[in-house]
């Protein structure tokens, strides 16, 4: 297993990360990513642990706080060895204080998750979603605290706006606060908008990538094929409508690209499609999610080698789309190029 470092921080993560999603199969979401149990999640967390990846990442909106469940279940006696990450801001009932990053929310919310992961601190807390409603100070003031009480290790965020995770930062640096080393993104073939803003920002910031759906949600699996009917236990059947939107004529251009590159490697296209990313300028770790066995190990063979200079340049080529205003004019007219050389 490859090692790299969270951002700017000193913690060293594996290149990939178990995102535990499918722990506990609760809700309308959630019961069609997985359904692993205790025992299945334990198995496939020996198996993550003989590869070198001890890195979970979890979150209390995911089945209701089983996922978080689940997964301290399937560590007891072994929490020294692994980095647990957990997530919260999302609404996680309908109170009127049951969401947000409020100090009130923030310290029961990491209070619960501790209880249900069965441990007395999280390696790295990030902010499932930015709050408008309260002051970052509040936020990140709340966060430090944390940090001193030793119930958080690092801080990060997820899903922000540029201009999001940069007022946070500046307050953090203004109040002397911890910082967020981290933040969890969505980044693929078939979705590259994470390079527009988000990644100049976190290579000038010091911010590491986290990668969500590395495999686009589910299209990436070498499984969608163009002319055929999506197979019948693709979970784009039952999330389709939670998932970035993918242009069909694009996705399959990409799928070609990645089938020409897969037949010549000898790896399967969701390796290389991971492989890819882990070669991506920010990125720290790109989280893969399993619903079986065969699944992850399939996964765990996207690192240990690396595609050739130009396998990627023509994957960039397939994947390649124009950015909206005002980052086209960055990528295509020559004298905002010459102030900002592309760095992708």
């Amino acid at each position: 297993m490859e090692y790299n470092k969270l951002g700017r921080s000193g913690l060293r993560i594996p290149a990939l990360c178990l995102g535990t999603g499918t722990f506990g199969g609760r809700g309308p979401l959630f019961s069609h990513w997985g359904q692993t149990g205790v025992e299945e999640a334990r198995r496939l967390i020996d198996i993550c642990l003989e590869a070198g990846l001890n890195f979970f990442d979890t979150a209390d909106v995911y089945s209701d706080g089983a996922s978080e469940e689940i997964l301290g279940a399937a560590l007891e006696g072994r929490r020294d060895q692994v980095i647990i990450s957990t997530k919260t801001s999302l609404p996680t009932g309908d109170g009127p204080m049951e969401r947000g990053s409020s100090r009130w929310r923030l310290l029961r919310a990491v209070e619960a998750s501790l209880r249900r992961l069965k441990t007395d601190y999280v390696d790295l807390l990030q902010l499932h979603a930015f709050d408008a409603s309260t002051p970052q100070e509040e936020v990140l003031s709340t966060l430090s605290d944390l940090v001193q009480q030793g119930k958080v290790r690092y801080i990060g965020a997820s899903n922000f706006a540029g201009w999001e995770l940069m007022k946070a930062l500046s307050v953090s640096d203004r109040g002397q606060y911890p910082r967020h080393v981290a933040h969890q993104v969505y980044y693929s073939l078939v979705g590259r908008d994470y390079e527009w803003e988000l990644m100049p920002l976190a290579r000038d910031q010091g911010v590491g990538a986290l990668v969500w759906s590395p495999l686009g949600w589910g299209r990436l699996t070498g499984k969608i094929r163009r002319g055929q009917p999506i197979p019948a236990g693709s979970r784009l059947h039952g999330t389709a409508d939670f998932a970035p939107p993918v242009a069909d004529a694009y996705l399959y251009d990409v799928v070609d690209a990645l089938d020409e590159v897969a037949a010549e490697t000898g790896k399967t296209v969701p390796q290389v499609a991971i492989n890819w990313l882990l070669q991506r300028p920010t990125v720290s770790s790109v989280i893969i999610g399993a619903r079986n066995e065969k699944q992850l190990r399939d996964n765990l063979g996207a690192v240990g080698w690396m595609l050739s200079p130009e396998q990627i340049a023509r994957l960039d080529k397939a994947s390649q789309v124009t950015p909206p205003y005002p980052y086209y004019a960055y990528r295509n007219l020559d004298g905002f190029r010459l102030l900002n050389p592309p760095r992708v």
